[in-house]
């Protein structure tokens, strides 16, 4: 049986305080994310218990248990202190998906700091706009990516300290500190900040229709919703082999890639070695995964590939699948239902702003092929109407979808944009702060998104309420694309949108007016 049972019973007497019932987490217990997921792990006496199966490319491999979670996150958050990084500076973590990106990202949180994850394709423009935001003052990357740092440090008088941890030290830059925790002497014990419920610990950027990327601030007390989920809708088990695909400098990777599975003391896989069908397949297969959490854009490109390749691999771990990012569609689910023994991708429907799922498809519910399922117990969700923004009763009937205000990981707000975090709540007064609009049970939290829910309460995507780019799971900015193109040489003006495709559900399209002096060109 799942753990959620039914969707019925999921909705009966429900309240949030399951999640620290199933983490069997008492009050006056330390809450902080980064101790929650390794050091109570190991006092529970799983210390020994794979947390981390790791492959990199080529040969490379590596397994940790949650004794070694515990004691490297340990050695970064001791070795930020020591750099004088205090609770509340926010730390950036620029590398691929390496296991110093994991350890580091429960270090810092364990020192009570804000670790603000970024995506490692990220060039050096899109690094400088997020880091100016966030005032970050250290960032903890690797050689081949801190190149990027270097080119805009100067231009970041809030960033005191850059930390490189893979490479030759040697061949380090002035001012740049070498770091390799596996290398350095254990930390046993760790002074681990104790949090409340509102200390901030993770700060995501998301990019909007105009102006700059958008910090979304979470804080701590976010582990509820983010364990909930998982144990309800990934059905995460004891005994599971979990592999969640995405990239901590995305949410999913951390809500999805961190905290919710390691709350729960699972073991996950990570493959940092970039896509092919063959490569996944077999990464399934060797590692005997049974959960797999992945994107409609991943799924569709092994569908290209066909279901030959399928057949080729043992994938008769696997028990559950689910997708996140972009709306899955029929095809895919239907398709996956035939190649993996009827088991059917479950997609589920969240943002970077909500911290964890809000409508899903469950263990055990009936999967209508191209719908996003149900709200989450506890989630007060609807489709407002476009003109009035009051709730709509008629089935079919397209709107935007909406959220009441009080769920855990919601988040806080957006960094140093309060006009912006006030205007995604329907109804909410002009002068009204942060911490008014996300307890007022009387507002709406509007997605952005447009849907429609039918009789049976099941909702489906139709849209984006604003031009923001969704490629390949990843919502981008026209204005982003567009600055960073007109600071070309030859580009006087730019505009940029999105153009249907059939394996990353949008590409970036961009129209350009060439400065006098410059002709079109293959290189240009």
């Amino acid at each position: 049986m799942s753990n959620i049972g039914s969707y019925n019973d999921g909705m009966k007497d429900f309240n949030w305080d399951i999640a620290k019932d199933i983490l069997d987490w008492k009050e006056g217990e330390i809450l902080n994310i980064g101790a929650i997921c390794s050091d109570r792990i190991c006092s529970r006496g799983n210390g020994n218990k794979t947390a981390l199966i790791w492959e990199g490319f080529g040969d490379k491999s590596a397994r940790y248990t949650f004794d070694d979670l515990r004691v490297y996150s340990n050695g970064f958050a001791d070795f930020l202190s020591r750099q004088g990084i205090q609770p509340g500076d926010r730390v950036c973590i620029f590398m691929d998906k390496i296991p110093s990106l994991y350890f580091s990202f429960l270090g810092i949180l364990k020192l009570g700091a804000i670790a603000q994850p970024l995506f490692s394709a990220f060039g050096d423009e899109s690094l400088e706009v997020r880091l100016a935001s966030a005032g970050t003052r250290a960032i903890i990357t690797t050689r081949k990516h801190a190149r990027k740092v270097r080119k805009i440090k100067d231009r970041l008088p809030d960033l005191e300290k850059i930390i490189v941890v893979e490479g030759n030290p040697e061949k380090l830059k002035e001012g740049e500190i070498f770091f390799d925790v596996e290398k350095s002497p254990r930390v046993e014990k760790f002074d681990v900040y104790d949090c409340t419920p509102e200390t901030p610990s993770v700060l995501h950027y998301t990019s909007g229709t105009t102006g700059q990327p958008k910090g979304a601030l979470h804080v701590h007390n976010s582990i509820w919703g983010q364990a909930l989920t998982t144990s309800w809708v990934l059905d995460l088990q004891d005994d599971d082999i979990y592999w969640c695909t995405a990239d901590p400098g995305w949410v999913t990777g951390t809500s999805y890639g961190i905290i919710g599975p390691w709350a729960l003391g699972a073991t996950q896989c990570v493959l940092d070695s970039g896509f092919t069908s063959s490569r996944w397949y077999k990464f399934i297969q060797d590692n005997r995964i049974t959960v797999w959490y992945s994107a409609p854009t991943a799924i569709r490109a092994l569908m290209k590939d066909g279901n030959e390749l399928v057949g080729s691999f043992d994938l008769s771990s696997l028990r559950h699948l689910a997708s996140v990012g972009e709306p899955l569609n029929a095809e895919a689910v239907i398709w996956s239902g035939e190649v993996f023994r009827g088991l059917k991708f479950h997609d589920t429907f969240w943002q970077t702003e909500t911290g964890a799922m809000m409508i899903t498809n469950f263990p055990g519910m009936e999967i209508r092929p191209g719908s996003m399922g149900k709200p989450f117990p506890g989630i007060k969700a609807a489709v407002l109407d476009l003109d009035t923004h009051e709730p709509l009763d008629e089935a079919g009937k397209v709107g935007l979808i909406a959220f009441r205000p009080g769920w855990p990981s919601m988040f806080r707000q957006y960094w140093k944009q309060l006009d912006t975090y006030r205007s995604k709540f329907v109804g909410a007064a002009e002068n009204a702060m942060p911490d008014e609009l996300r307890t007022n049970p009387d507002l709406w939290y509007v997605s952005g998104d447009r849907a429609s829910i039918d009789r049976d309460g099941y909702y489906w995507f139709v849209g984006r309420d604003d031009d923001v780019i969704n490629t390949g799971g990843h919502l981008v900015g026209p204005f982003e694309i567009e600055s960073a193109l007109v600071e070309h040489e030859a580009i006087a003006e730019a505009a940029a949108v999105g153009k249907p495709d059939k394996v990353n559900m949008e590409v970036v399209k961009a129209f350009v007016t060439l400065k006098p002096g410059f002709e079109p060109s293959d290189e240009l």
